[in-house]
């Protein structure tokens, strides 16, 4: 939705479609056009953006309702979080049917969407991309053309696994600084200043009233889910195991995820993890 809201400022004509009822009613109060159906709403466009939950759900959208409904001068904008495999398979289809088509992952959450400060990380031909970039432009602060089909996956999936651990490490050194005594807003104010700063810290930070506002401070409410974040954890593993990476830190991440998921947290923000490490 918040998408959506981007576009129409930016003086787009915006057709919606959702399956949820409640998200299309968001998208028309934003003052997109609601469509019963993705063949409806693609129908004479200039470009199509989607964001969708897996790859099997984006080769079917767009190999069932897209492709062939959508005129073929159309630029094809999958800003969902995919498999690399999936996301070539998809645009080699339309290309063949056609098309130009990239796959642009997102990386910044749900402030940053508000806020239109999102960063696309984008996989395409050059003049796919350069077709795409003023379209994802509106909608947020950085656009980088990662490489051929399917970069923009792997920079997500890369960039996320360093996100997991990184945050990981950033919980367990809040939950030890505690143990020993140091008072955490003090030790904020160290360890942002020193060596050890990174941005799970000093841009999301896990523990509630340190740092700058974040999830911690909201009960570890909305932000990014502990749900998204393993789905792209075993999204990374898969690709590490495809290209024979060795990912040590990325499978310990991964395993503490699901274990936190498994515990009926997949819900909470992804920091919430420094409640299992503070147990």
């Amino acid at each position: 939705c918040e998408l959506c809201r981007l576009l129409v400022k930016a003086g787009h004509d915006v057709n919606a479609f959702d399956l949820s009822a409640d998200a299309l009613a968001k998208a028309q109060a934003h003052g997109c056009a609601p469509f019963s159906s993705v063949r409806s709403a693609v129908a004479g466009v200039d470009a199509v953006v989607s964001m969708l939950p897996n790859g099997k759900i984006v080769e079917r959208v767009f190999e069932d309702d897209v492709i062939g409904h959508a005129p073929t001068n159309a630029i094809l904008i999958d800003c969902s979080t995919i498999d690399v495999a999936t996301a070539r398979a998809v645009s080699d289809f339309a290309a063949n049917q056609g098309y130009a088509m990239v796959d642009a992952p997102v990386s910044g959450g749900i402030a940053a969407a508000n806020g239109g400060t999102l960063t696309f990380m984008v996989g395409g031909a050059n003049d796919a991309f350069e077709r795409a970039e003023p379209i994802l432009s509106a909608m947020g602060k950085a656009v980088i053309h990662a490489g051929k089909s399917g970069a923009g996956q792997a920079a997500k999936i890369c960039n996320n696994m360093l996100l997991g651990a990184s945050m990981i490490a950033t919980c367990e050194t809040f939950a030890m600084a505690e143990k020993l005594g140091l008072d955490l807003q003090t030790f904020y104010d160290i360890s942002s200043k020193a060596s050890g700063q990174n941005w799970s810290m000093t841009s999301y930070c896990p523990v509630p009233g340190v740092g700058p506002q974040s999830p911690a401070d909201n009960d570890y409410q909305g932000g990014f889910a502990t749900a998204l974040m393993l789905k792209d954890l075993k999204l990374a593993m898969e690709a590490a195991q495809g290209a024979g990476a060795k990912v040590p830190m990325g499978e310990r991440a991964a395993e503490l995820y699901q274990a936190f998921a498994d515990s009926g947290a997949g819900g909470l923000d992804f920091s919430a993890i420094i409640r299992k490490l503070k147990a």
